[in-house]
């Protein structure tokens, strides 16, 4: 099935996948990664939720969508690493390979009722497209190795290995930590490396 990926600047459709169902309860918004500790601990409830309107509405999308026609049905959480706190800290778990100025690839999400039908697959390509139109050359991933093994839902948000090689991404780096059980690496593509 195809699957339209585009950046996501459209509130409504990113709070239809990655939003709460009540407007008032927390959820991580893809936040997590991307904000300061003390700030993603004080964004609480509807919070969260206009912090990610603010995001849309800027220069440069905090992440894409995929759609089914007109149905917003997958997230992908991509952007320079720079504007990412977690990653871009010099003491961050994942390591630095080099001072390239890297995208990340960090988070997908797929809407219920939706999954088993590819729709990661087309995020993540979509999200290469993405980096690739806003100027990246070199595009990060952090997936687990899970070897074929399965990825409790609650935790395959970070991808798998093989979704990664499935894009034309190569292992670069250990992460040097487990990710539930499994080995985290770091993965990289040139905007340039076929898929």
């Amino acid at each position: 099935m195809d699957f339209q990926v585009r950046p996501a600047d459209v509130f409504a459709d990113v709070a239809a996948v990655i939003g709460p169902r009540r407007p008032d309860a927390n959820v991580c918004w893809c936040l997590s990664y991307r904000i300061p500790s003390a700030l993603n601990r004080e964004l609480i409830g509807p919070a969260r939720g206009e912090y990610v309107r603010q995001l849309c509405a800027g220069p440069l999308a905090p992440g894409v969508l995929a759609y089914d026609g007109d149905t917003p049905v997958g997230w992908a959480g991509v952007a320079p690493r720079a504007e990412l706190n977690s990653f871009a800290r010099a003491n961050s778990k994942i390591p630095h390979l080099d001072d390239e100025p890297v995208w990340s690839v960090w988070c997908f999400h797929t809407r219920g009722g939706h999954r088993g039908r590819g729709i990661t697959h087309a995020l993540l390509a979509g999200a290469v497209e993405h980096a690739t139109a806003c100027g990246a050359e070199i595009i990060e991933g952090y997936p687990v190795d899970n070897q074929g093994e399965s990825v409790h839902k609650t935790m395959a948000y970070v991808g798998t290995r093989a979704l990664f090689e499935g894009a034309g991404f190569t292992k670069a780096a250990d992460a040097g930590f487990e990710f539930s059980g499994f080995p985290r690496l770091v993965m990289r593509r040139h905007s340039s490396a076929p898929r």
